[in-house]
């Protein structure tokens, strides 16, 4: 059975999303969706910015309810309106990380070379400001590691929505990042994921939802809502021959130390 053993503070916490678009919901309000959170048991959720917009509602919702963090950043898919459009946030008291950002080449949203300069420099952001960066890459793994290798990785790196195989947690694990897995390793095909997983070391392992996208089963198909990390939990204690207490608290206690903020 895996050793995941976790802090009676991290118990006393509860679930956490470590992902999740609160202001981007089509599965009822954000206060419903907090209040089904937290019957759930899920206590804390970062509410992540994709653009200027995005992250303005984000930083409204952190304001507004406590357990609740913003973050600001650009997606790749907006990255051809400039990072400049997210520089007047990162100065907001609820913002704790910068990101959402990084190469999404399975859409091309934006050109690839506009992508990279983003990425690169919200990289740089992270570094300046000694704020976490949170990761997206699709289908750019190369070009993802490269520029990493370019501008140098910042100290609290997170890999959202984690959908590697082993060679690639391997690679993101020996660049000192956390690995945070969404409702996708519930899927029974998705069996390099699931190797993943396994070979994660615990204070490296996050879940999250990134609702309102990518339901867990028994939900999938269905919008998401940050109540499903408790599957998303379930599904990893499985896959690690554990249990979903011991998840839900080496999880929590991996995301206080992603996200310093959230430490108790």
């Amino acid at each position: 059975m895996t050793s995941d053993g976790a802090t009676g503070a991290a118990s006393m916490a509860g679930y956490t999303d470590t992902h999740c678009h609160l202001y981007d919901s089509k599965a009822g309000t954000v206060a419903e969706l907090i209040d089904g959170a937290h019957a759930a048991g899920v206590m804390t959720m970062i509410t992540v910015g994709c653009d200027a917009a995005s992250t303005a509602q984000a930083i409204a919702v952190a304001s507004a309810h406590v357990g609740i963090y913003a973050t600001a950043g650009l997606h790749p898919h907006e990255a051809k309106h400039g990072v400049a459009t997210i520089l007047p946030y990162l100065d907001d008291p609820h913002v704790i990380a910068v990101g959402e950002c990084g190469l999404d080449y399975y859409y091309d949203h934006s050109p690839r070379d506009t992508q990279r300069a983003a990425f690169a420099a919200q990289i740089q952001l992270a570094h300046e400001r000694q704020l976490p960066l949170i990761v997206h890459t699709r289908d750019a793994w190369a070009d993802t590691f490269d520029v990493f290798a370019a501008e140098g990785v910042p100290e609290r790196t997170i890999f959202h929505c984690f959908t590697g195989g082993p060679d690639e947690a391997r690679r993101c694990l020996d660049l000192g990042a956390f690995l945070s897995f969404s409702g996708i390793v519930s899927f029974r095909t998705a069996t390099d994921l699931h190797e993943a997983a396994r070979l994660c070391p615990a204070e490296r392992m996050l879940a999250e939802t990134d609702s309102p996208y990518l339901a867990p089963v028994p939900h999938r198909g269905r919008t998401n809502q940050p109540a499903y990390v408790t599957h998303v939990v379930q599904a990893l204690a499985e896959l690690r021959a554990t249990t979903t207490e011991s998840v839900r608290d080496t999880t929590t206690s991996a995301a206080c130390l992603a996200f310093p903020t959230l430490a108790p």
